[in-house]
C-alpha cells in the first residue's frame, strides 16, 4: 500500500477536538487503523504574564484545522471528509494535498516527543518601563529598547560603570510598571 502522509482537514472553528475524537472513534469502529494512523490538533504551550503572575496555557496552533496522518484512498478520504464538523481538505478543489517534510517540520509536527519551548506572550512595547524580577539585575528598573520575540527577551539599558549598557532579559523575568 501507499505510504501514509500528513493531510490537513479544515473544520468549523472550535470543533477541532470533537472532529479528532469522531475520526478516532470511526477508525476504531471500522477497523481502519491500517489506513488512518494519527489525528492531531497541534497545541502550543504559552506562558501568559498578567498582573505579574505567570500562567501556562495550551493554545491551538492552527485554529480550524486538524492534521491527519493517513494513507489516502477512497475509504480514508470518505471517513475524514464526512466526519461531522469537517468542511473539507486543504488543497485545490476537492483534491487533498499532503504536507511536504519541510512543512511538517515548520508546523512542529514530529514523531519524536521532543519538549517544545513554551512561547511567552509579552504585552510591553519599546519605551515602556519594566522592573526585573530575578537574576543579577533583580529590582532594577529600565526602559525597553528592543523586543526579540524569537529569543523571548527584551533589551533594556542599565547603568554600569557610569555608562548605559544594553542587557537582554527573558520575558519571564520582567514585569511592566
Amino acid at each position: 500500500m501507499d505510504e501514509a502522509k500528513w493531510y490537513v482537514a479544515h473544520t468549523y472553528s472550535g470543533y477541532e477536538n470533537k472532529v479528532k475524537a469522531n475520526i478516532e472513534k470511526t477508525v476504531e469502529n471500522r477497523n481502519l487503523q491500517d489506513q488512518i494512523f494519527e489525528v492531531l490538533v497541534p497545541l502550543e504551550t504559552v506562558v501568559e504574564v498578567k498582573d505579574g503572575k505567570k500562567k501556562t496555557v495550551q493554545r491551538k496552533t492552527f485554529p480550524g484545522y486538524v492534521f491527519v496522518k493517513m494513507v489516502m484512498n477512497d475509504d480514508s478520504w470518505y471517513v475524514v471528509r464526512n466526519t461531522r464538523g469537517v468542511t473539507g481538505f486543504v488543497g485545490p478543489g476537492s483534491k487533498p494535498v499532503p504536507l511536504s517534510p519541510a512543512e511538517i517540520r515548520s508546523f512542529g509536527i514530529s514523531s519524536d516527543d521532543e519538549e517544545a519551548k513554551p512561547v511567552v506572550e509579552f504585552a510591553g512595547k519599546v519605551g515602556d518601563q519594566i522592573k526585573i524580577l530575578s537574576g543579577a539585575w533583580e529590582d532594577t528598573v529600565g526602559e525597553i529598547v528592543s523586543i526579540n520575540e524569537g529569543k523571548q527577551c527584551v533589551t533594556i539599558n542599565v547603568e554600569m560603570f557610569g555608562r548605559e549598557t544594553p542587557v537582554e532579559i527573558d520575558f519571564t523575568d520582567v514585569k511592566l510598571l
